[in-house]
C-alpha cells in the first residue's frame, strides 16, 4: 500500500506556520534611557534603614530585557519517517512479489488486508461510538467478495455484497434489539467501504495483463500521494479543506495532479498493452481526484470518531485503513477507465 506517511500527508499534508519572527534585541530598544527610580519608603523598612539597604532586601523589578528572536522551527513530517519507509518498502516487496509470481497469492493478500481493515474500523466504531457492527459476517463476506470478484467478475462481487449485507442483518438479530438499526447500518457501510471497493482490484487482476494494471493503479496512487506531500510540504500556503484536514493545501493538490498525470502517461505508454500516453494523462488526473477525496473521506470518519489513526499495526503509518484510505475509492475509478481505454480482458 502507499508508503507515504499519512500524517498530514496528502495534498499539503503539513500545516505551514510561516510567521516571521518579531523584531527584538538590542537594535530595537527604546533610545530614551529609563529614568532613575525615586527612592520610596517600603512599608517593611524601618526608618533607620537607608533606601539602598531596603532595595537590597526588596529589589525593584528590572525593566524587561530584550529577548533574542526565537530560532526558526524546522518542518516535521509528524511521523517516524525511517519506520514509515521501512514498513512501506517491506509491504511493497510483498505486494509486487505476490502480484507477479502467482495471482491467487495476491488475491489472498488483498483479502487479508480487507479483513484487518474491517477489524480496525469496527473496533474504532465500538470504542468511540458504541456501534457494534458484526465483524464475523463482515470478515467472511468481505474475503468472499474479493475472491468472487476475481473468479466470477463484477456479477460475482455484487452477489457476494448482497449476501454479506443479508448476513449482517441476520447476525445482529441474535442480540437485543436496542441499537439494531445503527449497528446494521454501520455494518452495511463497512461492507461497501472496505471489501466491495477492494474487489475492483481483483477485477483488474483478472485481465490477462492484470498484474500490470494493478501495478499501474498502485503506482499512480502512491505517486499522487507523494506529489501532494512533497509540493504541499514545501510550497503549501492555501488550505484545501481546513475543517476536514487542516494540513492539506491547494498547492499539494496541484502537485498530486501533476505527478499523477506524468506517471499515468508513462505507465499507460510502457506498461499497459494498447495503452496510450494521452489516456495516462486522463487516468492520472482521475486518480489524483479520487485519492484526494478518499483521503478526505477517511479524515471525516476519523474526526467524527475523535482519533488520529485507525490503528497502530504499521509503525510510521498507523493502521491498515490509514493506508487504504486513498486506494479504496481509486480502485473502481482505475478499473472503469482501464476497461474504457483497453478493454476488460
Amino acid at each position: 500500500m502507499p508508503i507515504v506517511p499519512d500524517g498530514p500527508a496528502y495534498a499539503g499534508d503539513q500545516d505551514d506556520d510561516r510567521g516571521a519572527a518579531r523584531l527584538s534585541g538590542p537594535l530595537f530598544r527604546e533610545e530614551t534611557p529609563y529614568p532613575a527610580p525615586i527612592p520610596t519608603l517600603n512599608p517593611t523598612q524601618s526608618p533607620s534603614q537607608s533606601p539602598a539597604q531596603n532595595h537590597s532586601q526588596n529589589p525593584e523589578p528590572m525593566p524587561d530585557a530584550p529577548q533574542p528572536a526565537p530560532a526558526p522551527q524546522k518542518k516535521s513530517a509528524g511521523r517516524d519517517l525511517s519506520a514509515a519507509i521501512g514498513v512501506g518498502v517491506g509491504l511493497g516487496v510483498v505486494i509486487v512479489a505476490s502480484l507477479f509470481i502467482y495471482k491467487p497469492v495476491f488475491v489472498g493478500v488483498v483479502a487479508v488486508a480487507v479483513v484487518v481493515g474491517l477489524w480496525e474500523l469496527t473496533s474504532r466504531l465500538q470504542e468511540r461510538k458504541a456501534i457494534k457492527a458484526p465483524l464475523v459476517p463482515l470478515a467472511v463476506g468481505g474475503a468472499a467478495m474479493v475472491v468472487a470478484g476475481y473468479v466470477r467478475g463484477a456479477e460475482g462481487a455484487w452477489v457476494a455484497m448482497a449476501l454479506t449485507a443479508l448476513a449482517v442483518l441476520v447476525w445482529r438479530m441474535t442480540e437485543p434489539p436496542e441499537g439494531y438499526l445503527k449497528d446494521v447500518t454501520a455494518g452495511v457501510f463497512a461492507a461497501f467501504y472496505v471489501p466491495f471497493l477492494a474487489t475492483f482490484v481483483a477485477l483488474m487482476l483478472a485481465a490477462h495483463d492484470g498484474p500490470w494494471r494493478v501495478l499501474t493503479f498502485l503506482l499512480l496512487t502512491v505517486v499522487s500521494d507523494t506529489g501532494a506531500y512533497a509540493v504541499g510540504w514545501r510550497f503549501g500556503k492555501h488550505k484545501l479543506a481546513p475543517r476536514i484536514s487542516p494540513g492539506k493545501t491547494r498547492e499539494g493538490l496541484l502537485g498530486a495532479v501533476l505527478f499523477a498525470m506524468v506517471a499515468g502517461a508513462l505507465c499507460m505508454q510502457f506498461l499497459i498493452e494498447r495503452g496510450s500516453w494521452w489516456q495516462g494523462l486522463l487516468l492520472g488526473l482521475a486518480v489524483a481526484a479520487s485519492a484526494t477525496l478518499g483521503d478526505l473521506g477517511e479524515s471525516m470518519i476519523k474526526r467524527d470518531l475523535g482519533i488520529k489513526d485507525m490503528g497502530t499495526l504499521l509503525p510510521g503509518h498507523g493502521g491498515i485503513m490509514d493506508r487504504l484510505d486513498s486506494l479504496l475509492p481509486t480502485a473502481p475509478v482505475v478499473w472503469l477507465l482501464m476497461v474504457a481505454f483497453v478493454g476488460s480482458v
